[in-house]
């Protein structure tokens, strides 16, 4: 070994190569084809282009809640403006309540094995016998004419009069029905729940009205089947929703209420203006006292009431006589936002307790990561085994035994369900993906930031996704049951882990390792400001975030969201090198060490203690007259030698000589084939400890095998790959130099020995037995 021309290198230590297989250029090649062409829509460098458009919807909807039916009867007047520079010669609208009809492709598609079915729930979707779907009285012009429409499944088809221009308006009107869905036991994301205790009703009510669909640069309309799985794709707009439901009922929903002395009593309005002014803890508007008595009355009168939202991508509202309501005040800015919880009272008193408080952090800590909350209300809906996101208002599980008692994980599970629905506001509510495209886009974005509001909440929360660890379980299965990130909601296997934690970790190796919290922070924010209240796709979401960074993150993309492999380096082998002094009086006397103490052939130490035994002083005296050469003698001219090549070396090159450094060559081996960072942890000899940072770039040579020599001037005692887990290496045996031999500890268990019991003892103890367990 030579280091420049004249510096030798002596082995302390042995290891063995392989051969290598480049293939890294694919790795770190970039994403151009993968990606549609920057256009005057969407730029290069994932900001919307100077000719972005997007279309805008408004609604005027009149809705009545039959409690007695449990029904909806809608009435909507649609107003669609023609943003884009197309001609449009039909519009097409999602009938998302058709995938609950009997008949619908969620239903005839499902598949099942009779191994599959363990429970009721699973056998009664063998017998659905459900009314689902909207029943469409009429479709026709403001002036009355009637349109002519087509129903596909879940979307219907309006055929305009006269073509639609660029900038033009078409408004037009649509009567319908439907049956709200028992959602415990149908399930959905929204529907209705019954107390049998009290005979009442909770209803959460979403997708309750026939929506536009949306049209865009990227695929024209956007019109494919829901099937259950792929959520919304939906345009902004104005909102003015009239619901109509019994007297006794309380309403919440998106938007503002605007006739609250009609809805309200003067108590509860006293009480919600003491709430707008109080920003430390929530006041409560109706009392659980109160919400008790109302539960045991039957209003049979209405009341109306009239909500109204601007700017927003969709309505939800939910309705009950068993409401409890508190609220709270958040600071956000220059402006107060009202955080509001309803809860029946079988929330309390996990509810009462944590979630307006639970609303109000997650309102600050997103806010601090991406914009200010834009809307004036945020509310958390307590509605059993589910949690739902809508503009403004979310539905959320989490309850409590009937006693009031909860354990940690629903406590946790409460406190996780509903950062992560009022953490959707954010994505897509306002940064509006295509969720019937895309459903990392929010699920893994949101679950990313989820997490990191959940450790602000309190240190140390059982965060459930985030982590790079926390998706290693995952990454070592089965590839042949695991899809990209980057693939169509509809098509996604082990849908959790894909679409919510591998993309929550990804950005988190970003955040904490790739990029570092500076430039992440940065990049992620300039995104979310750039595509709030506007439609990104995965490519205006990657563009950007290397467009604010300046990192290059092609091979980020492509390894973390267009494959599968996971993480697995290991340390292959490590060499200690030393520099030769040339000096023969050290060189020398450590050759001869080196000889000594190398081990040993058998027969060579047998034939030397024959000889020893048998040998006689004349032959001694003889053998040593003719063997005294020693090789590790230093000779006249071995001292010449080194005088000449000192005289020959520069002053700084002497310095280095009598540095007496370590050189460690370590060697790196991909195994698992998703390229990473290589992050070394050295403990030396004398208890100190130094961390190596070593960019993914190290890998762009040669992706399956990479070798690097580490300076030092200590003797190193350990070696440790990711010894943060901060790159979710799948299995960490092989992280280690010298390498660990992991303790595995097995569990032995004595039989009970029945063979000497005669059979009447058995059958007496077996008696015994039966008699204690009745």
């Amino acid at each position: 070994m030579r280091i420049a021309s004249s510096l030798i290198l002596l082995l302390l230590t042995f290891s063995f190569t392989k051969a290598q297989n480049n293939t890294a250029a694919l790795k770190f090649k970039q994403l151009n084809e993968e990606w549609n062409t920057p256009n005057t829509y969407r730029t290069a460098s994932g900001a919307p282009g100077h000719q972005y458009y997007q279309q805008q919807v408004n609604y005027d909807i009149e809705v009545e809640l039959d409690d007695s039916l449990q029904r909806i009867y809608g009435f909507e007047t649609i107003t669609y403006i023609n943003k884009s520079p197309d001609i449009l010669n039909y519009l097409w609208l999602q009938l998302d309540q058709n995938q609950k009809a009997q008949d619908a492709d969620a239903q005839t598609t499902e598949t099942m094995s009779m191994a599959e079915i363990n429970s009721f729930n699973d056998l009664r979707k063998l017998y659905y016998d459900f009314d689902g779907g909207f029943k469409i009285e009429f479709v026709r012009e403001r002036n009355g004419n009637p349109l002519h429409y087509v129903i596909n499944k879940t979307m219907m088809r309006i055929d305009l009069p006269q073509p639609l221009q660029p900038g033009a308006t078409f408004t037009f009107e649509i009567k319908y029905w439907y049956n709200i869905n028992d959602r415990i036991k149908w399930g959905g994301r929204s529907g209705y729940e019954y107390f049998a205790e009290d005979g009442n009703y909770l209803y959460a009510i979403a997708q309750f009205y026939p929506r536009m669909a949306v049209y865009n640069d990227i695929q024209g309309w956007q019109h494919k089947q829901f099937l259950g799985r792929g959520e919304f794709t939906l345009n902004f707009g104005n909102y003015r929703v009239s619901i109509t439901a019994p007297s006794d009922h309380v309403v919440a929903a998106t938007g503002i209420l605007k006739n609250p002395n009609a809805c309200l009593t003067p108590l509860q309005r006293e009480r919600l203006k003491r709430a707008e002014q109080s920003f430390d803890k929530p006041v409560i508007v109706i009392t659980e006292q109160e919400a008790k008595e109302a539960e045991k009355k039957r209003a049979t009168t209405k009341k109306t009431w009239v909500f109204e939202a601007q700017n927003v991508r969709d309505f939800a509202f939910a309705s009950s006589r068993k409401f409890i309501w508190d609220a709270m005040a958040v600071k956000m800015g220059n402006r107060t936002v009202m955080a509001m919880s309803f809860y029946p009272k079988e929330g309390n008193p996990l509810w009462e307790q944590y979630s307006t408080r639970v609303v109000a952090h997650t309102l600050k800590c997103y806010s601090k990561y991406t914009f200010d909350y834009p809307y004036p209300v945020a509310i958390s809906v307590h509605t059993d085994q589910i949690g739902m996101e809508y503009p403004m208002i979310c539905f959320n599980g989490g309850r409590p035994e009937k006693d009031g008692t909860y354990s940690e994980r629903v406590k946790y599970g409460m406190i996780s369900v509903i950062i992560h629905e009022v953490g959707h506001n954010y994505f897509p509510m306002i940064v509006n993906s295509d969720e019937r495209q895309w459903t990392w886009m929010d699920e893994g974005l949101n679950s990313f930031l989820q997490y990191l509001t959940e450790q602000e909440w309190e240190r140390g929360y059982p965060s459930r996704r985030g982590p790079a660890h926390k998706i290693v379980d995952f990454m070592k299965g089965d590839p042949a049951n695991m899809v990209p990130i980057m693939t169509n909601s509809e098509s996604i296997l082990q849908f959790g882990n894909v679409a919510y934690g591998k993309p929550a970790a990804a950005l988190n190796i970003l955040r904490e390792t790739i990029m570092g919290r500076e430039l992440f922070d940065f990049a992620f924010k300039t995104y979310a400001q750039r595509w709030m209240f506007k439609h990104p796709t995965p490519e205006d979401f990657f563009r950007t975030m290397e467009d604010a960074s300046g990192v290059d993150l092609d091979w980020f993309w492509r390894g973390w969201f267009y494959g599968t492999e996971p993480v697995d380096i290991a340390i292959e082998s490590v060499r200690l090198y030393k520099l030769s002094t040339q000096n023969p009086e050290i060189e020398k006397a450590l050759k001869k060490q080196q000889v000594q103490e190398q081990p040993k052939y058998i027969s060579d130490l047998r034939n030397q203690t024959a000889i020893i035994q048998t040998q006689v002083e004349a032959d001694s005296a003889a053998r040593d007259f003719y063997n005294t050469y020693d090789p590790f003698a230093v000779t006249y001219l071995d001292k010449m030698q080194y005088k000449r090549y000192l005289e020959n070396l520069t002053e700084e090159e002497k310095k280095l000589l009598e540095r007496n450094d370590n050189y460690y060559e370590i060697k790196f081996k991909n195994v698992g084939g998703l390229i990473m960072p290589i992050i070394l942890e050295f403990e030396f000899e004398d208890g100190t400890k130094e961390i190596h940072r070593i960019p993914a770039e190290i890998w762009r040579l040669n992706d399956k095998s990479v070798t690097k020599v580490f300076l030092t001037n200590k003797n190193i005692k350990n070696i440790t790959l990711d010894p943060y887990l901060e790159t979710a290496d799948i299995d960490t045996s092989n992280n280690y130099w010298p390498p660990r031999t992991p303790t595995t500890r097995i569990e032995i268990f004595k039989r009970k020995n029945t063979e000497n019991i005669n059979p009447m003892q058995l059958e007496k103890k077996l008696q015994q037995s039966g008699s204690q367990e009745r």
